[in-house]
């Protein structure tokens, strides 16, 4: 019986001199962000050692409970970053059936039965006869493909994670960006009103200084003008209103209009905020979630190389059988048999095939390493684009806070002068417009220094924190997943993170566990 297990000490052997083939992850080259300095964060943005400013809930620095309460509600009910999370779970279970490669990968299991009976003659009789067997094959790892395997799951792993919580930092900056935009049009509304209502006013004296015979008609059709004039830009204002009400319903997962109630909000727009860091540009672009989920895409593609390159070398396997049969009829017990060998496969002759699909992901990972350079340089050139929008922003607005005074205090001289019967009526008008203009130009103003703010956030990556498939996905789903498909503990078992990819394939200290 020994003989028949001479494959035990082969098959030690065997283990203990497999290697992979292909080549081990090399990280990309970034050493240049080092040479990053400060002063690519413009002047808006202050450096300070003991900032207590936390990226990660960025928008709590502005006390305004309505956003709060938006942005949290989008990360509960938006269905996007739900696809998010589904695709951690379906790359969690990827990298478990990657892993399940190492085990044996056959396993047949058959047995039949069979029983008869004859009644002809002056009797009865019957005989029965059963088999049963038991086979498996087990292809051993010996070039490391299945470890290669393993290895672009587990990176694929990762980089679904980091793009959960690249989602998450979009929709953050999305539901800021689109709430201020909202608060905006608003005042511009009010702005809007207040003047109408002034210009109102002037409509009605002209009028009745025109019947009473002291004003010229002229007067009156140029007040009517500007009144009708303002009047008319009103339902653009509050069409673009009704939109940015409904873009925000969308973000959390609502109806057209469920939410216009609660975003009632006395809380003074940002627009003096200073932004406040204490993490240099270089390790604040490298801790981006994007920047990550490229970086784990290479390191998956990698593997790629090297799964490809195991075709090369011939497959290895052990194989084994035990069966058992016997029947009724004959006068030996039943009979038994145990078998266990080993198999060999190689493509001997290919043709080129292998050798092209070498090249074909070889070339697919030269296109990760350039994705990954360019959302590398594309981060830094957010980062430096929102500075400069912020600091331009912001030296306008001082600007156009003095050109509102100056025309507000012009509009009261030039109304004073007209009462006094040293200045026409035109010049009542031409202030009237003037501060309108400039009033709105402010308004605007405020929105593109509060869509900086948002953008410069946007570009530091902040917005993001570490979530669990609890906290992705409601109960519900989870249990209507479990009713269609028994999903085991993967929906449970924790999220991991890792910072970046191992530089050989035997480090599993970033390894999943699926």
């Amino acid at each position: 019986m020994k003989t028949r297990f001479w494959s035990i000490p082969v098959l030690s052997v065997l283990l203990s001199a497999c290697t992979t083939v292909g080549p081990d992850y090399t990280p990309p080259d970034d050493t240049w962000l080092d040479g990053l300095e400060t002063s690519v964060y413009g002047k808006s943005v202050t450096l300070a050692s003991d900032s207590e400013a936390d990226l990660a809930t960025w928008w709590r620095q502005f006390n305004d409970p309505v956003l709060d309460e938006l942005i949290e509600s989008a990360r509960r009910e938006n269905p996007g970053l739900r696809l998010s999370g589904l695709r951690i779970l379906e790359a969690r279970a990827l990298a478990a059936a990657a892993g399940a490669a190492l085990y044996p990968q056959v396993q047949t299991l058959s047995a039949d039965a069979a029983y008869a009976k004859r009644s002809s003659g002056p009797g009865e009789s019957g005989f029965s006869s059963w088999d049963a067997g038991l086979s498996i094959g087990w292809e051993l790892d010996f070039w490391g493909r299945f470890q290669r395997g393993i290895e672009s799951a587990d990176a694929a792993y990762f980089a679904s994670v980091a793009s959960q919580r690249d989602a998450q930092v979009l929709l953050a900056s999305t539901v800021a960006d689109t709430y201020w935009r909202y608060r905006i049009v608003e005042a511009r509304i009010h702005i809007l009103n207040k003047n109408a209502e002034q210009q109102a006013r002037s409509y009605e004296i002209t009028r009745q200084m025109f019947e009473a015979g002291q004003q010229s008609e002229l007067d009156l059709q140029q007040a009517r003008t500007q009144y009708l004039a303002t009047l008319s830009t009103l339902p653009a204002l509050e069409g673009g209103a009704a939109q940015l009400i409904n873009a925000l319903s969308a973000l959390l997962g609502k109806g057209p209009g469920e939410i216009e109630a609660s975003l009632v909000s006395d809380a003074p727009l940002p627009t003096d905020h200073k932004v406040m860091l204490d993490e240099l540009p270089a390790s604040l672009i490298q801790r981006r979630p994007d920047v990550r989920a490229s970086l784990w895409s290479v390191a998956a593609q990698s593997a790629q190389i090297g799964l490809a390159e195991a075709e090369y070398y011939p497959s290895i396997a052990i194989g084994g059988s035990l069966g058992w049969s016997g029947n009724s009829l004959t006068a030996v017990d039943s009979a038994g048999l145990l078998g266990a060998g080993p198999a060999v496969r190689w493509t001997v002759f290919d043709w080129g095939r292998i050798a092209n699909t070498v090249r074909i992901q070889d070339a697919r990972l030269q296109q990760t390493l350039e994705a990954y350079r360019g959302t590398v340089l594309n981060a830094a050139r957010e980062i430096n684009d929102a500075s400069i929008a912020l600091d331009k922003s912001a030296e306008q607005r001082v600007l156009l806070v003095e050109t509102v005074d100056a025309s507000e205090r012009a509009l009261e001289i030039a109304t004073i002068r007209y009462r006094e019967g040293y200045a026409d009526f035109q010049r009542v008008l031409d202030a009237q417009r003037v501060v309108f203009t400039q009033a709105d130009r402010k308004l605007q103003n405020d929105g593109e220094h509060l869509r900086a703010i948002v953008n410069i956030y946007k570009a530091l990556g902040g917005g993001w924190r570490p979530d669990q498939i609890s906290e992705m996905l409601p109960p519900a789903v989870l249990e209507q997943m479990q009713e269609r498909s028994d999903w085991g503990e993967l929906p449970t078992l924790p999220v991991i993170d890792a910072v970046q990819p191992p530089t050989t394939p035997n480090d599993n200290s970033t390894e999943p566990s699926p």
